[in-house]
């Protein structure tokens, strides 16, 4: 059998098959209180029945300030747990496993989604909706909480595991990189002081969920700009990981703008994060998710019998192909049809993300 289609664990997780879907924001929540509802669900469910071995959700906002967007699912109150848990056990209903990702956007907040920015350090940049004033110490206190309740209501919505959120510029990752974080407190300067508010927030969420609740990362190695994270020091920081309690990681990088390649037409613009990967390998024994332009089954399978990395995460193939690993399991198709124009998303309220790419 296929190395793709075997058995593999993150903490105590046991998954089906090595095939993740990597977190998409879905768009599918009420936009007033980020409540999800029945479109979500279907979603969800849908990707069970096509295969995946593990759905991780869209990213779930831990507090109203970090809302990245419109239509953003919230985890931000004990009222969301509820219409969550109904998503969560649909998936199960129908065999699946789920984990939830839990974010706060920071600086990368969306002007129609917040009125107003934080980050570590006041910036403005051309990439930013609009400028982020500096967080307080009393904020970053009150956002390490809030990222705990978060996981605690991930736990009891019934979800698999939890993910946390520290890739693509968004809050974490803001800490981390020096490009953003220009503090001389103890939350800014050096490696130490940069890596603080991760290794609290870690911290603080494996209290509340307990030992055994499996927690991973999505970890943002490299930023892609002057002056920011570079990938020998974000290697440094994963080594740093398995002694956080962390039981996984997700390998991605760039900051929201440069984070996805576009145009996968070929095998050899697949798997653009391997070098990270591979990097990583040689820092921690932990389990690795490979995601970036992965799109056939002969790459996946050659990462993965190579050891670079444990599992195998798509988004944007599974929008448009959700029954992909079933097809490839059977071996009727070896590759998705997706070459990455990033089309799924819509600015019509209601719509949802789906593959709007014209028929090739």
């Amino acid at each position: 059998m296929s190395l793709l289609f075997t058995p593999a664990k993150i903490g105590s997780l046991e998954i089906p098959n090595r095939i993740i879907r990597s977190a998409t924001a879905e768009l599918m929540a009420d936009d007033l209180d980020g409540k999800p509802g029945e479109q979500l669900k279907s979603l969800w469910v849908n990707l069970v029945k096509g295969g995946t071995g593990l759905i991780i959700s869209g990213h779930l906002y831990i507090h109203p300030s970090g809302k990245c967007h419109p239509e953003m699912t919230g985890i931000y109150s004990d009222d969301l747990i509820q219409p969550l848990k109904e998503c969560v056990d649909a998936v199960h209903n129908a065999g699946g496993k789920i984990a939830a990702q839990i974010n706060h956007g920071g600086m990368q907040c969306d002007k129609k989604a917040v009125d107003g920015t934080i980050a570590p350090s006041t910036i403005d940049d051309d990439f930013l909706e609009q400028p982020a004033r500096e967080i307080t110490i009393d904020e970053i206190e009150m956002l390490i909480d809030a990222y705990a309740q978060a996981a605690r209501r991930v736990k009891e919505a019934g979800f698999d595991a939890v993910q946390i959120h520290a890739a693509h510029g968004y809050l974490i990752n803001q800490f981390i990189s020096p490009y953003t974080n220009q503090r001389t407190d103890k939350w800014g300067g050096d490696l130490q002081g940069r890596t603080r508010f991760l290794r609290e927030v870690t911290r603080s969420v494996r209290e509340q969920v307990g030992p055994d609740y499996p927690v991973f990362m999505k970890f943002g190695m490299e930023d892609g700009k002057d002056g920011g994270l570079t990938a020998e020091t974000g290697a440094k920081m994963i080594s740093m990981m398995a002694e956080m309690g962390l039981d996984g990681i997700e390998i991605s990088g760039g900051v929201e703008a440069n984070s996805v390649q576009k145009g996968i037409r070929n095998a050899s613009k697949e798997a653009y994060f391997r070098p990270l990967v591979q990097l990583v390998r040689r820092k921690t024994g932990l389990p690795l998710i490979i995601v970036g332009g992965m799109r056939s089954k002969a790459v996946m399978e050659e990462v993965l019998t190579s050891g670079d990395a444990d599992f195998i995460a798509m988004c944007r193939p599974l929008i448009k192909e959700p029954n992909l690993p079933n097809l490839m399991k059977a071996g009727t198709q070896e590759t998705s049809a997706c070459i990455s124009s990033s089309n799924c998303w819509s600015e019509i309220l209601g719509e949802g993300i789906s593959c709007k790419c014209p028929p090739l």
